[in-house]
């Protein structure tokens, strides 16, 4: 009954950012029809935001204007649009089948066409107030890495590259991709230092982790992360600071008043307080189920005193939860055999694991009919072993493919810092040019989803309906206007592709028809035209049951 109520209150909350998004994108699209008719001298019979009954309606001049029931899409409708009709020889100058072929082109591609200027004109005005871009800032550097070798630091945030000034991610990113295997200067300044430090390094190539570019290859410097560890820690058993009170999967939020934002900062505070009294407060949450990522955190306020001598935190009893477990899934293996929230993973089949990469590559290589055996670690120090069979499941890998592997049902304690933000201000100029960009970015993006669907290089699972719109509607309104709107304007421009797939009843497959028309100088046949149109609309109607398929699937996870 809860979960009802949950999804009924989740349904709520996405109804008015829905309506609005949706609103707005079928009014601009059904705007640019019926703009290019009117220009063109085609009679508007109706002008309707929605389907289905009508809720509102009113009539100026030839035009009557409505709000129709069903909030999901939108029609304008053109008199003499219906084929093999017959109209009279008086008014067929405001027909729109009697109209040049050139003209009924223009008015089906306006459409599509608004949608891309609209988001044009959103993505500009985005740009101008300060667009929100990934900050240059650097995370977690491991010290064994390239990266480190050359100079780079955790934290480090790159201000100039080869003496050109970034100010954000995707500048640096575009510098390493165009300056591979060659020598590049980067200017970075570093907590406690007044000047910028110059790092030398040279960019490789490597995969590129995002299947929507067409890049399939980027550039990138071994080593260097933009993630950064939260303050999330594992507490091995019998030690000082499992006396003291920590425990697994405590987050650190202060260390007397001065707040903690990252792991990396534990060691250096508490080395220099070592022997002091020190206050730190913590929030404790409890593993659980799959699914109960926000837990229910109590604040903890642990008054102690550190050791005199204390030369590392390893030496006091906390580690990055590498290999902890977070949460064990309901009715896994896992759960069968017993293992546990917070357990730490010491082997696997005999072989010592060290990170989460480790658990995953020796569970789904497993190969052998015998279960495998963990040895894990608990609070106390104790350790057990369990004897746990893989089973194979269907899984969505970050570049949304679908990929069948072995699985034993654990999630892992690994928690990093939401990414840093940067506002980047244009001036009116490099608004205009960074409006074109952005369009030219997101379409190409939309258009290269279909290309990998096809190559089968990301899941038809990702696929989405009306309730994943609903979805991203609600979650970018309540995160700002500047999210909202660039969310309506990655949506309007998918429309915009969408709508010029040759697939008939959409823009497209009139535009096809009347291409043809032009290029044959004769219409096609009516008999073509009606069987294309319901082949169309079986098309469309399955795939738009198959999207709203997934979006069940994603809300009820089955």
């Amino acid at each position: 009954m809860d979960s009802l109520l949950n999804y009924f209150e989740m349904g709520l909350s996405s109804i008015i950012p829905f309506i609005i998004l949706l609103g707005v994108l079928i009014f601009v699209h059904e705007l640019g029809h019926f703009l290019v008719a009117r220009w063109c001298g085609v009679k508007v019979e109706v002008f309707s935001l929605g389907f289905g009954k009508k809720i509102f309606k009113k009539k100026w001049g030839d035009t009557e204007y409505a709000i129709s029931l069903i909030p999901l899409g939108g029609y304008v409708k053109m008199f003499g649009d219906e084929v093999g009709k017959e109209v009279p020889a008086s008014e067929r100058k405001v027909s729109f089948l009697h109209k040049p072929v050139g003209q009924r082109i223009a008015i089906v591609l306006a459409g599509p066409i608004m949608n891309l200027l609209f988001a044009g004109v959103v993505f500009f005005f985005l740009a101008w107030s300060g667009e929100v871009r990934r900050g240059a800032e650097l995370g977690d550097i491991e010290s064994q890495s390239y990266a480190y070798e050359v100079g780079f630091r955790s934290g480090d945030l790159i201000v100039a590259v080869d003496d050109q000034q970034v100010r954000s991610w995707d500048e640096v990113q575009e510098v390493l991709t165009h300056k591979v295997n060659q020598e590049v200067r980067f200017q970075v300044t570093r907590l406690g230092f007044e000047q910028p430090i110059v790092v030398k390094a040279v960019p490789r190539l490597v995969p590129n982790p995002n299947p929507l570019q067409l890049r399939s290859e980027i550039g990138a410097i071994e080593g260097v992360s933009l993630d950064s560890w939260s303050p999330v820690i594992g507490v091995t058993g019998k030690t000082l600071a499992y006396q003291m009170g920590f425990r697994t999967g405590d987050r650190v939020v202060a260390i007397n008043d001065q707040p903690i934002k990252f792991f990396r900062d534990l060691e250096p505070k508490l080395v220099a307080l070592q022997g002091a009294e020190v206050t730190v407060e913590i929030l404790r949450q409890q593993g659980g189920s799959e699914g109960h990522s926000e837990a229910a955190q109590e604040k903890v306020t642990l008054n102690i005193k550190l050791p005199d001598i204390m030369p590392s935190l390893n030496s006091f009893g906390i580690e990055k939860p590498l290999v902890y477990i977070y949460s064990v899934v309901k009715d896994s293996p896992a759960e069968a055999a017993g293992l546990k929230p917070y357990d730490k993973i010491i082997e696997i089949n005999g072989h010592n694991v060290s990170k989460w990469e480790d658990v995953l590559n020796l569970v789904k290589n497993h190969n052998y009919s015998e279960p495998l055996q963990f040895v894990v670690e608990r609070d106390d120090a104790q350790q057990f072993t369990f004897k746990i069979q893989p089973q194979e499941t269907e899984l969505l890998t970050p570049q949304g493919k679908a990929e069948k592997r072995k699985t034993v049902g654990i999630l892992p304690l690994i928690d990093f810092v939401e990414p840093s933000f940067t506002r980047v201000d244009y001036s009116f100029g490099e608004s205009v040019l960074r409006a074109i960009v952005r369009s030219y970015e997101v379409s190409l993006m939309t258009v290269m989803s279909f290309v990998r669907l096809i190559q089968n290089k990301i899941s038809p699972k990702t696929i989405g309906g009306v309730i994943s719109i609903g979805q991203v509607a609600s979650q970018s309104f309540k995160m700002g206007w500047y999210h909202f709107f660039n969310m309506m304007a990655i949506i309007s421009i998918n429309l915009f592709v969408l709508n010029l797939l040759p697939i008939p009843v959409l823009d497209g497959g009139h535009l096809l028809f009347y291409t043809l028309e032009a290029i044959r100088g004769a219409p096609i046949s009516m008999r073509k035209m009606e069987i294309a149109q319901q082949v169309g609309l079986v098309l469309l109607l399955a795939l738009m049951s198959f999207a709203l398929f997934n979006d069940f699937s994603r809300l009820f996870g089955f």
